[in-house]
């Protein structure tokens, strides 16, 4: 049998300029999938979301996945990941001036 979680790594966190969630530590998993929703409306143009590994859960390292912010409240946007080893974690990017408070959900899978 299969086995799910989905953990919440930043709930209602203000994202400017450079931002990170918790690591998550998910190796029994297969694949995961990477939840962002705005909790408001941003301020400023939508910046992008990184996806990053680690062997160690310190040192980090871009997985080569991105995809952009949500551009409205409510709206969700997310990332299938594979091949992601054991430590994963989401960074946020903002353009200058730019904010959005988010919701940041991993759903894993074994």
């Amino acid at each position: 049998m299969r086995m799910s979680t989905s953990a919440i790594v930043a709930r209602n966190v203000v994202w400017e300029g450079t931002s990170t969630t918790e690591p998550y530590e998910g190796g029994w998993a297969r694949e995961a999938i990477a939840f962002v929703r705005a909790l408001k409306e941003p301020v400023g143009n939508p910046g992008r979301a990184y996806v990053e590994v680690s062997p160690d859960g310190l040192n980090w390292v871009r997985e080569g996945t991105s995809f952009a912010l949500p551009a409205n409240a409510d709206e969700v946007t997310f990332a299938r990941i594979n091949h992601f080893g054991t430590w994963l974690r989401i960074v946020g990017e903002q353009p200058a001036g730019s904010s959005i408070v988010v919701l940041v959900t991993l759903h894993l899978k074994s």
